[in-house]
């Protein structure tokens, strides 16, 4: 699973925020990497992408006390787009949600 989570124009302290998501998200069970990555040709657009072993894994990271203090202050800054993606192959028939 690829979870593609940008930000654009976020403001002071993102960068530390960031960098506490990456090392959090790096040593939860399924992470299977993460990468902080800045756009090319705007500066101002930030990304995490993740490679996650399954949906569950990603979903459980945000499970918790702690979790909800580390993920909660950068997340709240995302641009609000779907961020998940699985293969074709694996995803068959997506529906999209209230159809």
């Amino acid at each position: 699973m690829l979870v593609i989570t940008r930000f654009k124009s976020p403001g002071p302290g993102f960068l530390e925020e960031a960098r506490a998501v990456v090392g959090w998200w790096a040593a939860r069970p399924g992470c299977l990497g993460i990468d902080f990555v800045r756009n090319l040709d705007d500066p101002e657009i930030f990304a995490l992408v993740g490679r996650w072993g399954s949906v569950g894994d990603y979903r459980r990271s945000f499970n918790g006390y702690e979790a909800k203090m580390v993920l909660t202050p950068l997340l709240s800054h995302a641009l609000d787009e779907p961020s998940a993606y699985l293969p074709v192959d694996e995803l068959g028939d997506n529906v999209p949600r209230g159809s």
